[in-house]
């Protein structure tokens, strides 16, 4: 069966050139310390959160990661509405300002699933999907 009814426009937040900027010299290090500079100086940069969570995971503490991701996820969201996103439709991977949102929403995922919330990781998983395959495939 073929839908008729047309997709919504993909949502492409905007850049922030200089949570970039923090987000990448942080990289260098990839301590929490310094991430944790990047998401006290841009709290509504899903980036710093993302970056938080993915570390988060990798010292195998899931609760931890997930009130990163989840932080990074709900400012994400706030995100997108401010730029027309109105629930559903696709947010590109291929746009890089859209990748900090969708890593949170993957980490979300992956520590929902670690701490038994398997409902939850499930919807996380689907929603990444419907955003875009290739973030899912990415980050997968």
């Amino acid at each position: 069966m073929q839908n008729l009814l047309p997709e919504p426009p993909a949502t492409r937040l905007p850049a922030d050139e200089a949570a970039d900027a923090a987000l990448a010299n942080a990289a260098k290090t990839g301590t929490d310390e310094a991430y944790k500079e990047v998401a006290a100086r841009f709290p509504a940069y899903s980036g710093g959160w993302a970056a938080l969570a993915q570390n988060a995971l990798a010292d195998k503490q899931p609760v931890t990661a997930y009130a990163y991701a989840r932080t990074g996820y709900h400012r994400g969201l706030d995100s997108l509405r401010r730029s027309g996103w109105k629930g559903h439709g696709p947010v590109p991977w291929s746009h890089g300002p859209n990748q900090g949102f969708l890593r949170c929403l993957h980490s979300l995922s992956l520590a929902a699933a670690e701490i038994g919330e398997a409902d939850e990781a499930a919807r996380c998983a689907e929603f990444l999907r419907d955003s875009d395959p290739a973030a899912a495939d990415a980050l997968s």
